[in-house]
C-alpha cells in the first residue's frame, strides 16, 4: 500500500461522504462538501491508495491568523499507519505557509494521545 497526500485535491462529494460516513458512523449523507470546502476553506489534505480516498482533513480559516483542524477521518484499513498523523502534519505545513500563526483543533478526550502526544 502506497499513501499520497494532496493539498487541496481534487475530490468528490460521494468519495468524501461515504468515507465520513465510515469514519464517523452512521448512513452515507448526499451532502455537497466539496462546495462547502471551496466556499469555507483554507484548503484540506486528501490521502489516497492509489486512486482511492482512504483519509482526508480540512482546514477551516478566519482569513487572517487562524485555521482550524476539522474532519480528521482515516479509512478503517489504514489506521495506525500514520496516515492520520500525515494528514495533519501537511495540513500544519500549509496552513503556516499561507500565514496562519495558529492552527487549533477541538477533539474527544479519547483522542488526546492522536492530536496532543503525536
Amino acid at each position: 500500500m502506497t499513501i499520497t497526500y494532496e493539498w487541496r485535491g481534487d475530490v468528490g462529494d460521494d468519495a468524501l461522504n461515504a468515507l465520513h460516513a465510515e469514519g464517523f458512523g452512521g448512513p452515507v449523507a448526499r451532502i455537497g462538501r466539496r462546495g462547502r470546502l471551496e466556499r469555507h476553506s483554507l484548503g484540506w489534505v486528501c490521502a489516497r491508495d492509489g486512486d482511492v480516498l482512504v483519509g482526508f482533513v480540512n482546514v477551516a480559516w478566519d482569513g487572517g491568523a487562524h485555521a482550524f483542524v476539522l474532519d480528521t477521518v482515516v479509512a478503517e484499513r489504514c489506521r495506525g499507519g500514520g496516515v492520520g498523523t500525515s494528514l495533519v502534519r501537511l495540513a500544519a505545513e500549509r496552513s503556516r505557509a499561507a500565514g496562519c500563526q495558529w492552527l487549533h483543533v477541538d477533539f474527544e478526550e479519547h483522542l488526546r494521545a492522536f492530536y496532543v502526544d503525536a
